[in-house]
């Protein structure tokens, strides 16, 4: 910020810690880049889902937050249970400019985590289902879940993979399971199988990290204090998707 910047700022205001912008002095959130700034609410232990959220956002406002987001995307396709929408949107916010840059990184390591899980799949499930079977449940590797993913690819390989990608299903889960089935007895051709899954990975969860992206940079900073205010409603709102979403895709396929 510059020398006029700062004799610019009047007592009742603050300069934004991350885009180095005036804003009010009570103000919890810029009005600029959508970063938390001032005091803010304790969060209960208990409160696990949110602790977790604040945890993934703070790396935006860390020098290495392009690192984080790829290893985060990359994770999140194997095993971490936030999504990377939740870091690469502050991204964009702090630095819209940057949005197209941000979607790729994010995209490349999603679809790079995909392949790992696909190969988890492949190579390493038979020897840890048992261990995922049982300390794993919460992320939707179960045994029930396998056979019933089991079948959907059986019939709508391509469109199962892509609405995981898209959608508030657990697509490290998706991935797991399709480097099972498709390198099993029921697949006559596996590298076809492969080829299917990487091109609807690809599409699916770059179409979502753009949607994401260009929404953040075209709408501003208004999002990100909705999503901090309204976070356990979302939070619940998320997981009664994610049900529904196994819900709609039985009866539907």
């Amino acid at each position: 910020m510059t020398d006029t910047q700062t004799d610019n700022i009047t007592p009742n205001q603050q300069t934004c810690p991350r885009c180095e912008m005036s804003i009010h002095a009570d103000a919890e959130f810029c009005k600029h880049c959508g970063a938390k700034v001032g005091e803010h609410r304790h969060v209960p232990w208990w409160h696990f889902h949110r602790l977790i959220y604040d945890w993934t956002l703070a790396w935006a406002y860390k020098p290495s937050a392009s690192v984080a987001l790829f290893i985060l995307s990359f994770a999140e396709s194997i095993i971490f249970p936030v999504p990377p929408d939740v870091l690469l949107m502050p991204l964009v916010l702090g630095n819209r400019r940057k949005w197209l840059r941000y979607w790729s990184i994010c995209s490349i390591a999603s679809i790079a985590g995909a392949v790992a899980a696909f190969l988890i799949g492949w190579l390493a499930w038979w020897a840890v289902q048992d261990f995922a079977f049982k300390w794993l449940g919460w992320s939707g590797l179960t045994e029930a879940n396998f056979d019933t993913i089991s079948l959907w690819f059986e019939k709508w390989n391509f469109w199962i993979v892509f609405l995981a990608g898209f959608t508030p299903l657990p697509f490290k889960v998706f991935n797991i399971f399709a480097g099972v089935f498709g390198t099993g007895p029921e697949v006559s051709s596996p590298l076809m199988f492969f080829v299917m899954f990487l091109t609807a990975a690809t599409v699916s969860r770059s179409a979502r990290f753009f949607l994401v992206s260009w929404m953040m940079h075209k709408f501003g900073a208004k999002i990100t204090p909705f999503i901090d205010r309204y976070f356990n409603w979302l939070a619940l709102l998320f997981g009664i998707l994610l049900v529904g979403g196994f819900v709609m895709v039985k009866y539907i396929f």
